[in-house]
């Protein structure tokens, strides 16, 4: 019985390319403890499996000399052979408990040594399994993730990566952002059931998985001809996405919105109706600011730069719009920008604008806003998409004509 307990683990070992020697010294160690238990052992015991014949042997170890006065350990140890008769059957259970053990942590390694560098990627899976406190996703045969929707006043050392108001069924399609792949040979403390649980961590709240979806829908984003410079998120509810062009030909909103909107909403679509803002970066904080507040109209923007505060002037009309509910419209524009933004109407503020030096105000209405489109208005009452050339409040096609329009009617623009 113990040569085919070594053929098999032999056999075994090919099958699951794992270092045979490896196995033999955890199972002796294995088997020493279970021994010292079940003979009663006080010194413990050494176990040995011979090579070749795949025979157990115990030794009881009986201590020699005298202990050690500070710590009170014997030093050395006389070994006494007191192997019962059933060591092979032992041996067998216990070398499919250690197998076992192996094969999970190998292929923990495994896991950890490829998705450790794609931490940051976009992952499609379908859900597995839905508990209270995660989802389990399949990202392919063999590998799964976790996506932890812990219930934070339970467990505020947990994660909680699912948007609110988000619920999953079995075989559901889902994609989800890699933030943290669990090293098996860690030090850390183990997270709660960390054994039972994937290694890899994924998320639906990461302000990342939005740029990697516009990555995946827009080719200019892919290509790198627009670029993604900010991201502000209330995971499930509204999110603001600032973009700028490296081609002054290319309008960065339109390209990410797409044709009647069909890019944005199939952004919108996989994040379960969550409402996606894309607006202008600019590299004055003023103009940034004032786009950031969209949809809501911006009269003039004063930048403190010292205290990193920005004070937004609106008219009487769009106070409540630049707020927004519950002040979620300023508060994903603060994160967008990464200022303090304060909001005033224009009644209110009248008094402190007056008191303001003229160096300390930024440009007009024509610099912030609309101002980098063409504000040509045709007889339709449509304002020109084109932008407006360098230098001028008018794209090449307008130019010339909003000036034949000024000098015979100057009320012809707006």
């Amino acid at each position: 019985m113990a040569s085919e307990m070594m053929a098999a683990l032999e056999q075994l070992c090919g099958e699951r390319h794992i270092d045979q020697l490896y196995l033999l010294d955890r199972l002796e160690q294995s088997l020493a403890k279970s021994y010292a238990d079940v003979l009663h052992l006080p010194f413990g015991a050494r176990v040995t499996i011979d090579r070749a014949t795949g025979h157990v042997y115990v030794y009881e170890l009986v201590p020699k000399g005298e202990p050690d006065p500070e710590t009170g350990e014997y030093a050395e140890f006389d070994e006494v052979d007191v192997t019962p008769p059933d060591t092979s059957r032992i041996a067998a259970q216990h070398a499919k408990a250690e197998i076992r053990a192996i094969v999970r942590n190998a292929a923990r390694v495994q896991i950890y040594e490829e998705f450790s560098q794609r931490v940051g990627d976009i992952i499609t899976g379908t859900v597995l399994q839905t508990t209270p406190d995660f989802t389990i996703i399949k990202i392919r045969e063999g590998v799964e993730a976790e996506l932890p929707h812990f219930d934070q006043r339970r467990f505020p050392e947990e994660r909680n990566e699912r948007p609110a108001g988000e619920r999953y069924s079995h075989n559901q399609r889902l994609r989800a952002i890699i933030i943290d792949v669990r090293d098996p040979n860690s030090t850390q403390p183990v997270v709660r059931g960390e054994r039972q649980r994937p290694p890899i961590v994924v998320s639906r709240t990461h302000p990342d998985l939005l740029r990697r979806l516009f990555e995946l829908e827009v080719p200019e984003v892919y290509d790198g001809v627009v670029e993604i410079r900010s991201v502000a998120r209330e995971p499930g509810v509204r999110s603001k996405v600032a973009v700028s062009s490296n081609d002054d030909r290319l309008d960065p909103v339109g390209a990410c919105v797409g044709p009647k909107g069909s890019r944005v909403r199939t952004v919108v679509s996989e994040l379960r109706g969550e409402r996606v803002d894309v607006v202008l970066w600019s590299d004055d904080p003023a103009r940034c600011v004032a786009s950031a507040l969209s949809p809501a109209r911006v009269s003039r923007v004063i930048i403190d730069p010292e205290t990193n505060y920005a004070t937004v002037i609106v008219p009487d009309d769009q106070l409540s719009l630049a707020i927004g509910k519950e002040g979620q419209n300023a508060r994903l524009a603060a994160r967008l920008t990464g200022l303090h933004i304060d909001i005033k109407n224009e009644s209110l503020a009248a008094e402190v604008l007056r008191d303001l030096p003229r160096a300390a105000e930024p440009a007009g209405d024509d610099e912030l806003g609309e101002a980098h489109r063409c504000e040509y208005v045709g007889p339709s009452g449509i304002q020109c998409r084109n932008m407006a050339r360098p230098g001028s409040r008018f794209c090449g096609v307008h130019e010339q004509m909003a000036a034949a329009d000024v000098s015979s009617d100057p009320d012809s623009l707006i």
